[in-house]
C-alpha cells in the first residue's frame, strides 16, 4: 500500500523559480511513489492577506501553477481547505488537546514576541488567534487524511513534532491509534536557492526570477544576474558564481562538468554564462509558461478541477470526523 503524502501550497501569488525547484518538482516527483493530496492553504493565507479580490487571485494563481507544471488532478487529489469544513471541526477537537504553552514554544509566535520586546511594545502586540494556533490547523489539515509523510522545509519541522504530539494526546487519552503519526521529510527548499543577487531566492529580498514572465522578461532578469568585476579572459570559479549555483538546476550532469571546465579555463565571459543559463530555463518553462497562460484564460476550468476535488477530500474527511466523534461521544 502507498504511503499518503501531504502538503499545502500557500497561495501568494505567481510563483518564482525558487518555489518550483524547492515545492513543486520535488512534490510532482513525490506524487509518483505516494498517494499524494495537496490542497490550497487558503485559509492560513488569511492571516497576511485580508482583501478578498486579492485573495481569490492568488488562489487561482498558485492552483494553475501547479497545474502547468504537471499536477494530475485525476492521480494526485487537489483541493482547496476552505473547501472541506471538516478540517475546522477537527481544528476544534484537537484544541482540546494542545497545551497553550506548546502555542507559546511556536517559532513563529515566539519571533513576533521577541520582536515587539525589542521594540518596547506589548508582547503580543499585532499577534492574532489565527497566526498563535496556526499549528493547530497544520495539525487537522494533516491530520484529517491519516498522512504518512508531509515535505516541508526545515523550518516547519517543528509543526510536524506539534501535530505528532497532539495526535499521541487523543491517541492516548482514548486508548486508540485514531491518528496516524505522520513523519516529516525535508523538502528540496531546505536547499539555498540563490537569487538573482547570491542571497536565498526571496520575494522579500525582490531577488526572483519569476516562472510565468514572457521570454523577454526572462532574458532581462537573468542578465541582471550579479557578477564580479572578472574579465572574460580570466580564469573563474564556478562555486562560488550566482550563475553556475542556479545553472545546476536545470542541466544535465555532463553541462554541469562541461560548463565547470569552460569557467576554470577562463575566456568564459559573464555575458555568455548567463545567456547559456537563459537558453536552459526557457527551454524547461516555454511549455509550461504555454499551459499556464491558457489555463488563465478559462479559470473556470481552474475551479471546477478545484471543486471536483474538494468534493472527494471532503467525502474522506467526513467519514474520518464521523469516526472521531464516535470515540469522543459526539455523535
Amino acid at each position: 500500500m502507498k504511503k499518503i503524502a501531504l502538503t499545502g501550497i500557500k497561495p501568494t501569488g505567481n510563483p518564482h523559480i525558487g518555489n518550483y525547484l524547492g515545492a513543486i518538482k520535488p512534490a510532482l516527483k513525490l506524487s509518483e511513489t505516494c498517494e499524494a493530496r495537496y490542497f490550497i492553504a487558503d485559509y492560513h493565507a488569511l492571516n497576511a492577506c485580508k482583501d478578498p479580490i486579492e485573495l481569490r487571485k492568488m488562489t487561482v494563481e498558485i492552483a494553475a501553477a501547479w497545474l502547468a507544471c504537471g499536477l494530475d488532478p485525476k492521480k494526485t487529489l487537489f483541493y482547496r481547505q476552505s473547501d472541506v469544513p471538516e478540517t475546522f471541526e477537527l481544528l476544534t477537537i484537537l484544541m482540546a488537546f494542545t497545551p497553550k504553552g506548546l502555542m507559546n514554544r511556536a517559532h513563529a509566535y515566539k519571533a513576533m514576541v521577541q520582536n515587539n520586546l525589542e521594540a518596547s511594545k506589548d508582547p503580543d502586540d499585532g499577534v492574532n488567534m489565527g497566526l498563535y494556533t496556526y499549528p493547530i490547523l497544520m495539525a487537522a489539515d494533516i491530520l484529517l487524511f491519516d498522512t504518512d509523510l508531509v515535505p516541508v522545509g526545515t523550518d516547519q519541522f517543528q509543526h510536524i513534532e506539534m501535530a505528532q504530539d497532539i495526535a499521541q494526546s487523543f491517541n492516548y487519552v482514548y486508548k486508540t491509534q485514531a491518528f496516524k503519526i505522520p513523519q516529516p521529510i525535508a523538502a528540496e527548499e531546505s536547499k539555498t536557492i540563490v537569487g538573482l543577487d547570491g542571497r536565498k531566492m526571496s520575494k522579500s529580498y525582490n531577488n526572483t526570477i519569476p516562472m510565468f514572465c514572457t521570454e523577454k522578461e526572462l532574458k532581462k532578469v537573468v542578465m541582471s544576474i550579479v557578477t564580479n568585476s572578472q574579465t572574460v579572459e580570466e580564469p573563474k570559479d564556478p562555486d562560488s558564481s550566482n550563475i553556475f549555483a542556479l545553472y545546476k538546476n536545470f542541466a544535465t550532469p555532463e553541462q554541469i562538468e562541461n560548463l565547470r571546465a569552460r569557467y576554470r579555463k577562463g575566456g568564459l565571459g559573464w555575458g555568455q554564462a548567463k545567456k547559456e543559463l537563459f537558453e536552459l530555463i526557457n527551454a524547461e518553462f516555454t511549455p509550461i509558461r504555454e499551459k499556464y497562460n491558457d489555463l488563465m484564460k478559462d479559470q473556470n476550468q481552474i475551479w471546477n478541477t478545484l471543486k471536483e476535488g474538494s468534493e472527494k477530500a471532503s467525502k474522506l474527511a467526513s467519514e474520518k470526523i464521523k469516526f472521531l466523534r464516535n470515540i469522543i461521544g459526539i455523535d
